[in-house]
């Protein structure tokens, strides 16, 4: 399913990229650690036109990915902008290939690309979803819960989340909180559509643990293993009855393949940040659909820029499980949009205004500015 009318070229003339810091309404914590704070890199292509907004959706240390904030931003500034500004008029589907010399910083990438989607989409008055290919009006929303103080604290959280509408629970797991934290969850909501998390905190050293979660009728286990193992991922997945599901592995159209191949997943987690942009991620999408292999879209602790972008992602035909599109007020107070994502009956309304589709809060960007850079022609 290709993208069905490619965008016309926008003429660059500068880019502004701002580092954020926004207060988490409470901490989130995984197999890497605990944010408090989450610190997100805001791009604002500039052009003829107008202007287009995207989101670098790094954290501050390397410990989900290799990238990490002040690397995307020295990249982004350093090597990026310019090769895009070189071109000066371009069309957002060419910005992969004005990139593909650049080893790595899919992230990065995705940030700006994004924000140049953005700004050919708003010029020429078409909403994000309806360029990618979007069959649904709004998408159902699940909750990513993170490690709580104990058993009971986790249960007490989920019954939070549940109460406000969230349709599919998923909580975070890592060796010693794993089976009796999926156990108490369990036991307190029987059969609600429950998946688990390791972000790659298991070897198969731990398989009998693993198996043991089996006994759960989880709808699926994420990245129990490490990025690059495609191979154990593959012998897990023969071990197991849970459906294993690669997120982390996941970091391209060609991975997606590979781990279909060797059948180290049955699903698969799409982060359009992970993969290199939204184009990216319909490739992915469109694979998976082909194959039979359901997908859904992860989340990165969005800030109103990828939460719009996520919703337009996942009202494709392909996504069949819920994913993590939650409301802003999950993770953020205030968010940087003027209209944050909300849950109406634990769906997630898909933006139908051009491009992303929200408007920038210019005095909550300040506020939670804490460096800013420009560049231009």
């Amino acid at each position: 399913m290709p993208i069905a009318r490619p965008t016309g070229p926008v003429t660059l003339e500068g880019f502004e990229l701002r580092v954020l810091h926004l207060p988490l309404v409470s901490p989130f914590t995984t197999s890497f650690g605990t944010e408090t704070v989450r610190e997100v890199i805001v791009v604002r292509a500039l052009t003829s036109d107008g202007d287009g907004w995207g989101e670098i959706v790094t954290q501050a240390d390397p410990l989900y990915s290799s990238e990490y904030t002040q690397g995307a931003w020295d990249v982004a500034l350093r090597f990026f902008a310019p090769a895009l500004l070189d071109r000066r008029v371009l069309a957002p589907e060419h910005v992969a290939a004005v990139l593909e010399p650049f080893k790595g910083h899919r992230m990065a990438k995705a940030g700006l690309e994004l924000a140049v989607l953005d700004a050919a989409l708003r010029t020429e008055g078409r909403p994000l979803g309806e360029y990618l290919g979007a069959v649904h009006d709004r998408v159902p929303s699940g909750v990513s819960v993170g490690i709580q103080r104990d058993p009971a604290a986790l249960v007490d959280t989920v019954a939070e989340y549940l109460d406000e509408g969230y349709v599919r629970i998923k909580i975070k797991i890592r060796p010693g909180r794993d089976v009796d934290d999926t156990a108490a969850v369990r036991d307190a909501f029987g059969a609600i559509p429950l998946q688990i998390d390791a972000n790659s905190a298991y070897t198969l050293a731990d398989v009998d643990t693993l198996a043991e979660l089996d006994r759960f009728d989880l709808l699926l286990i994420e990245q129990p293993l490490q990025e690059d193992d495609l191979v154990d991922h593959a012998t897990l997945a023969r071990r197991l009855r849970t459906p294993v599901c690669l997120d982390e592995s996941i970091v391209s159209d060609k991975a997606a393949g590979d781990a279909l191949a060797l059948g180290a997943a049955s699903i698969i987690n799409i982060k359009a940040g992970r993969v290199g942009g939204y184009l990216e991620a319909v490739r992915i999408h469109d694979r998976c659909r082909a194959a039979g292999v359901p997908v859904w879209c992860g989340g990165m602790l969005e800030t109103g820029i990828g939460r719009a972008a996520n919703a337009a992602l996942a009202a494709l035909p392909g996504f069949t499980l819920p994913g993590d599109v939650s409301a802003s007020s999950r993770f953020y107070t205030r968010d940087i949009v003027t209209e944050p994502a909300v849950l109406e009956q634990g769906h997630v309304r898909v933006p139908t205004l051009p491009g992303l589709g929200v408007q920038i809060d210019p005095v909550a960007l300040d506020e939670f500015t804490v460096a800013r850079e420009t560049l231009s022609r």
